[in-house]
């Protein structure tokens, strides 16, 4: 199972493709979190991170994903990309190609997000991807999107 864009490869974190990029991408804790999930839970595997491989240099450039299986037929997506290939396009070609597999999946009919208030750069990436804010705090803006068929 894999996503391919323009520039990107997407494969979903598993326990082998974390031992093969390892050594070339820090893992935040999220990514140990959902390993840990996937030992307890087979059908996770898709419904947590997802590693993004820049296609041309075949380097992690960063990692998209689901925070958690379809509840109600909701997922909550999150990113992130390394600072020297921000600002280039990969998040927004990350995460809709990941939106546009969850939707397929025919198991979710609703995307949501969070962002940070300040964090412009991630805001415009949910626009991009056709998120709409739905309410925000001081703090944070959250953000969905529904399947059209």
């Amino acid at each position: 199972m894999y996503i391919k864009t323009d520039r990107l490869l997407i494969i979903p974190c598993t326990e082998e493709s974390y031992k093969d990029l390892a050594d070339t991408y820090k893992m935040g804790p999220h990514v140990e979190m959902h390993l840990e999930e996937l030992k307890t839970d087979c059908h996770a595997k898709g419904w947590g991170v997802w590693f993004v491989i820049h296609s041309e240099s075949d380097i992690v450039i960063g990692d998209v994903g689901f925070k958690g299986k379809p509840n109600h037929q909701t997922v909550e997506i999150g990113y992130g990309i390394q600072s020297d290939f921000q600002n280039q396009g990969f998040a927004t070609e990350a995460v809709n190609a990941i939106k546009n597999w969850a939707f397929a999946s025919n198991q979710v009919t609703k995307i949501i997000a969070e962002c940070a208030t300040e964090n412009a750069a991630s805001m415009r990436v949910l626009e991009k991807i056709g998120m709409s804010r739905t309410s925000s705090t001081d703090n944070y803006i959250y953000w969905q999107v529904e399947f059209a068929e």
